[in-house]
């Protein structure tokens, strides 16, 4: 079956039967009817677009400071497969339809989303046959939905057990919004803190968002309490910032006064004074991972594994140090 047969069995042209298959304007009503009559008959269906030369990379939000070292490893591959990569960025509060819409339009090789991918838009991706991978999930995601991450709850543990080593006792945690890769992190802290032998004290931990400026406002919180702690672990690098930023304000010295611990290692962490010991999320080899999986899935191939978590590390720099010795008290005066 063909477009000609339908213009054919019609009596009209072939574009215009293009125009009525397209959904487009130009046509009467009483052509449009017969050509969509026959359409219907003979079961003719639009022969799909070819995928485009492209891998599609979707941020929700391109304002993270690690999105140049994701991008940096989508390209690595792509360039080995001569592959153009596309940027997007779809805000939160768009509808799914404006924006899952507009890449199943494009029909990319594949699609690496960054952090999430609603149940709707793997939908719309799986009925068009394009593959995607899920980078950094930040919620649980169902079986067979292919992801990369990193060892967050390894990397909680390090960070508080480095922490330990060092001496401290009371180290409070700075944690992020209910994200899976968030409780991960928490989860690894509490953990730490259980092998020392340690209760996790409620009064130490405050959520908040993953951003500098809530990093700070819950530093000025806790170390403006009488029994403040000696250290900090932060759940992204951005918070530990504004644990700086608070730290300055109060008069107290990094590591001197207080050991800082981060998440993630973004690039500029490490020029800070003094350089921020943090756990180091491989950004770039996720994503070279996540492209290859993604692009051998568009291949038909079998993947070994679907869902993969790399290993995070931690990087000690210079914002840690042991806890300064508490003072003895004066001995009183005898009478």
């Amino acid at each position: 079956m063909t477009i000609a047969f339908i213009a054919e069995s019609a009596g009209v042209s072939v574009p215009t039967v293009s125009k009525v298959l397209n959904g487009r304007t130009g046509v009467s009503d009483e052509t449009r009817a017969r050509v969509e009559q026959l359409i219907h008959r003979h079961g003719y269906r639009k022969p799909p677009k070819s995928r485009s030369n492209l891998v599609e990379l979707v941020f929700r939000e391109l304002e993270s400071m690690w999105a140049v070292e994701i991008i940096r490893g989508v390209e690595r591959v792509a360039r080995k497969n001569r592959i153009s990569v596309l940027v997007s960025e779809f805000g939160l509060r768009e509808p799914v339809g404006r924006t899952i819409g507009d890449t199943v339009e494009r029909r990319p090789r594949c699609v690496l989303s960054v952090s999430q991918l609603s149940e709707a838009e793997r939908a719309q991706l799986t009925a068009k046959n394009i593959p995607f991978v899920v980078f950094d999930p930040i919620d649980e995601l169902p079986d067979g939905v292919p992801f990369v991450g990193a060892t967050n709850w390894r990397g909680g543990q390090a960070a508080t057990r480095h922490l330990l080593d060092l001496g401290h006792r009371r180290i409070a945690m700075i944690s992020g919004p209910d994200h899976s890769f968030c409780l991960a992190r928490f989860s690894g802290y509490v953990s730490a803190l259980a092998e020392a032998g340690l209760p996790m004290e409620p009064e130490l931990v405050i959520k908040t968002q993953l951003t500098r400026e809530h990093g700070y406002a819950a530093a000025r919180e806790l170390l403006s309490r009488p029994d403040r702690a000696t250290a900090v672990f932060t759940a992204n690098d951005m918070q530990a910032l504004g644990v700086y930023r608070a730290a300055r304000e109060l008069g107290l010295r990094i590591p001197d006064d207080l050991s800082v611990v981060g998440f993630d290692d973004v690039p500029t962490v490490a020029w800070v004074d003094p350089p921020l010991t943090t756990v180091h999320q491989p950004l770039a080899e996720m994503a070279t991972a996540a492209t290859e999986i993604a692009l051998a899935l568009g291949r038909g191939e079998e993947v070994p594994q679907l869902g993969l978590e790399i290993a995070t590390t931690l990087t000690v720099r210079e914002s840690t140090a042991p806890p300064k010795p508490k003072p003895k008290p004066k001995p009183q005066p005898s009478a």
